[in-house]
């Protein structure tokens, strides 16, 4: 087995998945980009593995256990495919800490098992295992392993995180998930039925606008970060923030709808914000 293969196979699987922004930027440090290649191909295909086929949810978990498996082995350079002896790799040349991983493919089992949330503390929960590993990783990447860093991360993270949830409402709803809490769904007055019918309504704009807030002000304690980072990796964060952020505008410039289209940013915006990115 070859690791370099993997590494460049991991480039070109990170640069053909959508998602809202480009995996492997051309701001990220060139030595790093195969580290965030084969994390983004660890994350991916787990979360494949929670969401992608028809399987049943006992069959996802046993495929997200055997790939738990996986990651204990590579961990103790026992390997299954080319893939794990790059991540393996990265993870011991990097120094990074594997509880980032197995805190990922918690977040995936949970997706399998758990659909509602009864309040927005469990939804930060599990953002600290969806997401927030993700930034921690690419700090530690760079090898920045301050606390207070880590909070920040986690703030601009699990903004990140729930900006995605409202872009992809009804993509969720129709996998059998609503991430938005039960208890602020009925202090809106906002029924499960609301997302079956995809009815647009006062009452769940007014929970789309309350959220979003929420969310505006996470991106915006999050940007203490940035004293703590330079250079490229400095653009790269600032860029991200500024992504979620419009994301967050479009939302509100389509008045809070969310149900009858999902809002991305287009290539245009991707310009933009990365120019505005140098410029603040």
């Amino acid at each position: 087995m070859n690791s370099e293969n993997a590494y460049k196979n991991a480039l070109i699987f990170a640069r053909e998945h959508y998602e809202n922004f480009p995996v492997v930027s051309f701001l990220i440090r060139k030595e790093l980009r195969r580290d965030v290649a084969i994390i983004y191909w660890f994350a991916r295909t787990a979360d494949d593995l929670a969401d992608e086929g028809n399987f049943s949810e006992n069959e996802r978990l046993e495929n997200l256990e055997k790939f738990e498996s996986r990651l204990n082995n590579l961990l103790n350079d026992k390997f299954e495919s080319e893939f794990d002896m790059a991540l393996a790799k990265s993870i011991k040349t990097r120094n990074l800490n594997p509880a980032h991983f197995y805190n990922l493919l918690k977040a995936f089992k949970q997706d399998v098992v758990k659909k509602r949330y009864a309040a927005f503390s469990e939804v930060e929960d599990y953002c600290r295992n969806s997401a927030n590993p993700v930034g921690r990783l690419i700090l530690e990447l760079h090898d920045i392993r301050n606390d207070e860093a880590f909070s920040y991360s986690d703030d601009i993270c699990t903004a990140l995180q729930l900006t995605n949830f409202y872009q992809d409402t009804v993509i969720d709803f129709e996998k059998g998930r609503i991430y938005y809490p039960i208890d602020e769904m009925e202090k809106f007055k906002v029924v499960e039925k609301m997302f079956r019918i995809k009815e647009n309504n006062s009452n769940l704009r007014e929970l789309v606008k309350f959220s979003a807030n929420r969310t505006e002000k996470l991106f915006e304690n999050g940007k203490n970060l940035l004293r703590y980072l330079d250079g490229r990796l400095k653009m790269e964060i600032k860029w991200t923030i500024l992504g979620g952020e419009k994301i967050l505008k479009k939302i509100e410039e389509n008045n809070f709808d969310v149900i009858q289209k999902r809002l991305v940013l287009t290539k245009s915006d991707f310009t933009w914000l990365i120019i505005k990115s140098f410029l603040i």
